[in-house]
């Protein structure tokens, strides 16, 4: 799968889609809708569409499509590869969520918290198969939130189109399988393949799943943690995992409009007394506690920035 165009700027979101066949343009087609990456606090969330005509399902599920979180990676792999050279009455499109684009979405003044953002995703990508020309008479959904209003919210969007919204749709039908797996090759594609803008010197990138309870994704994040500047932008550090180690272990900052939250008025009192000056942080030592040397951040070093103890 190719992701270049994503990987180009893998800090804001994109769009990627096969080549619509001929017989989607003229014959009513289905089209089912999944995700991958929903969990992990590591990389992008994937959000896919499958579509083919209806009157050529049986040839779908001749492809032995599958709920893509029953299959090994291998088995993905060729599955996609199968649908991919099955263009001649399948196509698919994508929306990649940048860690970037999900952590301020979600922690914006006007909240904005994963459903909304997922629910945007798969609306965005059935208007895209419209736009395309697909002629489209059914839609098959693996809820977000309560599927019941999800699906009368997909209902009320796209007027004549019948939209069935269900609990574990990728194992029920084909169409969402086949979006299920690629949704999933793409996100495990990004994410072993995830290029830094960061430079990360000789860190280790053995980051397992990506998930908050995997040892090696806890380990990972650690390690990773800049007191001050947080983590790359590989991270979505809108996840309670990384708020978690950021409130423990990074430096603290206190918010002037804090003052101006009556609610948090008092806390926020005790966070600026117990915040250090942050001229403290310019002017410090040049080795850590443990006496290793810490390198500069790429904010200073893009800039061309040192720190300079006599004028």
């Amino acid at each position: 799968m190719d992701l270049s165009e994503f990987e180009a700027d893998n800090s804001r979101s994109c769009r990627l889609a096969s080549v619509v066949p001929e017989v989607c343009r003229t014959e009513d087609c289905c089209l089912g809708i999944d995700e991958a990456g929903r969990g992990p606090v590591l990389g992008p969330m994937v959000y896919g569409i499958c579509f083919c005509p209806v009157s050529m399902k049986q040839h779908l599920q001749d492809l032995k499509v599958a709920d893509s979180k029953t299959l090994s990676e291998e088995e993905r792999e060729r599955l996609f590869v199968k649908l991919d050279e099955a263009k001649h009455f399948v196509g698919w499109a994508l929306q990649v969520l940048s860690p970037n684009t999900i952590s301020t979405s979600m922690l914006q003044r006007v909240k904005y918290n994963l459903n909304a953002l997922s629910h945007d995703a798969a609306i965005g990508l059935v208007q895209h198969a419209l736009d395309c020309g697909v002629q489209l008479k059914e839609v098959f959904v693996d809820t977000v939130g309560p599927a019941e209003k999800y699906q009368d919210k997909l209902s009320q969007r796209f007027p004549g189109v019948e939209v069935t919204v269900r609990p574990k749709a990728d194992s029920l039908f084909p169409i969402v399988s086949a979006a299920s797996i690629c949704a999933k090759v793409a996100r495990d594609h990004a994410v072993k393949d995830w290029k830094f803008v960061e430079d990360l010197g000789e860190a280790e990138m053995k980051y397992g799943s990506g998930y908050p309870n995997d040892p090696k994704t806890k380990a990972w994040l650690s390690q990773q943690l800049d007191p001050v500047f947080g983590y790359p932008q590989f991270v979505r550090f809108s996840w309670s995992t990384a708020k978690t180690l950021l409130d423990s272990k990074a430096v603290p900052v206190h918010w002037d409009d804090d003052d101006d939250d009556d609610e948090g008025g008092a806390k926020a009192t005790a966070a600026k007394q117990n915040c250090s000056s942050v001229l403290s942080y310019y002017g410090r030592k040049k080795k850590n506690e443990e006496g290793a040397k810490r390198l500069p951040h790429r904010y200073f070093t893009e800039r061309a920035l040192e720190t300079v103890r006599d004028l």
